[in-house]
């Protein structure tokens, strides 16, 4: 069972978000601050990151830098959501591998976990058939 994390500081999505990916047979671990992330990551060993962009302690594209520059973490697939857009704003910056503008209809959420997460498992079966 593929393994996700998801950072957001609004109850409601993450309720939705959880049971959604729950019901397609993710294993989610959901938390609403970003203090203590990394160590949550490490211990959790997600497939998979979601990542809200605006938090009330934080900054989710600096998370997704900080995620994409561990040498544990960097290959795992991170997707930014966020209801904040402004011309010229472009969250791929951060590194991250999908962004999703909220309000986000949830078959676009779970068409964007699954092409990562299939992408993820090309990755590693490329790297193991090249070892």
């Amino acid at each position: 069972m593929k393994k996700i994390l998801l950072l957001d500081d609004n109850l409601d999505i993450v309720q939705i978000v959880e049971e959604v990916l729950a019901y397609d047979n993710y294993d989610v671990k959901s938390v609403v601050t970003s203090a203590g992330f990394l160590p949550l990551a490490e211990q959790f060993q997600p497939d998979l990151i979601i990542l809200d962009y605006r938090l009330s302690d934080g900054n989710g594209g600096e998370i997704c830098q900080t995620i994409k520059a561990h040498p544990q973490f960097l290959h795992i697939p991170v997707v930014i959501f966020s209801a904040y857009t402004q011309p010229g704003l472009d969250l791929k910056v951060y590194g991250c591998d999908a962004v999703i503008s909220k309000p986000f209809d949830l078959e676009d959420l779970l068409e964007v976990v699954k092409r990562l997460l299939s992408m993820e498992t090309s990755r590693i079966t490329l790297q193991s058939v090249s070892n």
